[in-house]
């Protein structure tokens, strides 16, 4: 077994704190990464607070990343050590049935392990994240990272990156699409990245006026405060798809309401609680609402080699681990531009 070391906490109410724990030795399939980066995601957050009822402690974080090939097994033909890799948020499957060979391993019907918080697939040894110093993972369910430039914007893109690319490509995102992103956080500034590099015209909305700047920077097109009950009225029926990125509660209906025909609006922000859906609000219009969870290996290592070609990565701030409570207060208060990123350098120190 490898000794690790990790950052971990114990219940809901308490604070990080380092922990040492053991991966498995490195099989015939497998490839040890020594990770270099981790991204903090918002669901590290609910599920450190076990805010959707379902945390394993004590818990190690962390589905967002990237590090150096240490060691391959004898039957790897992916990798050689020194490549570089990642990981998302998950690291197997049973890989046989409908949903796997359909390359949405995400949905496996027999038992998705998650990168942290769930069990390997005997469904009892429990899984830790990349708020560690290493891990093994079969070859299969790594990715590999062609674009090294800045490894620590490329680590949010395997979870904020393929949440926001799946869809867009899924619902056909393209030349002459009028797209609305709401919410410019984590996962919306990946989508207005996207939505812009593939032609779309596409509009922010948020709350906060202060990211009209980062929005247009950003490369969107038009910005909306949708607290302005007048400017939302005046966009009805107008767009084409609508990726909501907010994990606040929200109104749904008033985006609806923006779908022209046959129109759809897509979730991939994950709320506390339920959000009320009045059925005039997708029977008029034909509109329809939709949701999106991450995507398969096939298509994040697409998402990657895309983002390679056309220079996409994550804006990031850099934070040790020790800085974790502070940066987990400063991401519920959308104090990040956009993405916190660990540099697990900091933990291999402590």
């Amino acid at each position: 077994m490898l000794q690790t070391k990790g950052y971990a906490v114990e219940a809901a109410n308490a604070k990080f704190k380092n922990f040492d724990f053991e991966r498995r030795d490195v099989g015939a399939n497998d490839i040890l990464i020594e990770i270099e980066f981790c991204g903090v995601c918002h669901s590290d957050i609910h599920q450190a607070r076990n805010e959707w009822g379902n945390s394993i402690f004590p818990m190690v974080p962390g589905h967002e990343i990237v590090g150096r090939v240490k060691q391959i097994g004898e039957a790897v033909s992916k990798f050689k050590e020194g490549d570089y890799a990642g990981v998302g948020c998950f690291v197997d499957s049973c890989g046989t049935c409908e949903t796997c060979q359909a390359d949405v391993e995400q949905f496996c019907q027999v038992h998705c392990a998650q990168t942290y918080n769930s069990t390997e697939m005997d469904e009892k040894t429990p899984t830790y994240g990349g708020y560690s110093t290493q891990i093994v993972v079969k070859e299969d369910y790594a990715l590999k990272i062609t674009d090294t430039e800045n490894l620590a914007a490329i680590a949010p893109l395997l979870c904020a990156g393929i949440t926001t690319y799946s869809p867009l490509r899924k619902f056909k995102v393209g030349e002459g699409s009028k797209v609305g992103i709401v919410g410019l956080g984590g996962l919306g500034h990946m989508g207005v990245k996207f939505a812009v590099s593939m032609g779309a015209d596409v509009t922010v909305f948020s709350t906060s006026p202060s990211k009209e700047a980062d929005a247009k920077k950003l490369g969107a097109h038009h910005f909306v405060v949708s607290k302005n009950e007048e400017e939302m009225k005046a966009l009805g029926g107008q767009f084409d798809f609508i990726l909501d990125c907010v994990s606040a509660e929200h109104d749904l209906n008033a985006y609806l309401n923006l779908l022209r025909l046959d129109g759809t609006m897509c979730l991939v922000g994950v709320p506390e609680k339920p959000a009320p859906v009045h059925a005039f609000s997708l029977i008029q219009n034909n509109r329809s609402l939709a949701g999106s969870g991450i995507g398969g290996i096939k298509d994040t290592q697409e998402m990657l080699d895309y983002c390679a070609e056309k220079g996409i990565t994550s804006d990031i701030e850099m934070i040790n681990i020790q800085d974790i409570e502070n940066a987990y207060e400063r991401t519920i208060k959308g104090d990040v531009r956009y993405r916190f990123v660990i540099d697990i350098a900091s933990l291999k120190n402590a």
